[in-house]
């Protein structure tokens, strides 16, 4: 996913790093380039809005009950592997 445009921060490292973006878990500096290359790519701006919204639906349907420890890093593979075939069959 892209614009076209170079950016300073490669968009796939943006959405590499959308979710930890989202949780507040990106040091200052992270945080500002995410920041920046949101302001400067509408595709990246438009995942990161469908991510912000799938993070806010779990949030309030599933935010009372425990989570496995190993979810997350489940979610995140599934999420690369559906992301990779996608850019295979572009």
């Amino acid at each position: 996913m892209s614009c076209g445009n170079p950016h300073e921060t490669p968009c796939d490292e943006v959405l590499a790093q959308v979710y930890e973006y989202l949780d507040g878990e990106l040091g200052q500096g992270g945080c500002a380039e995410v920041r920046q290359h949101l302001d400067e790519c509408s595709p990246c701006l438009r995942e990161y809005g469908l991510e912000e919204v799938v993070k806010k639906l779990v949030g309030k349907s599933c935010g009372c009950d425990p989570v496995p420890a190993d979810l997350r890093e489940k979610v995140l593979g599934r999420i690369q592997q559906v992301r990779a075939e996608i850019a295979e069959a572009d």
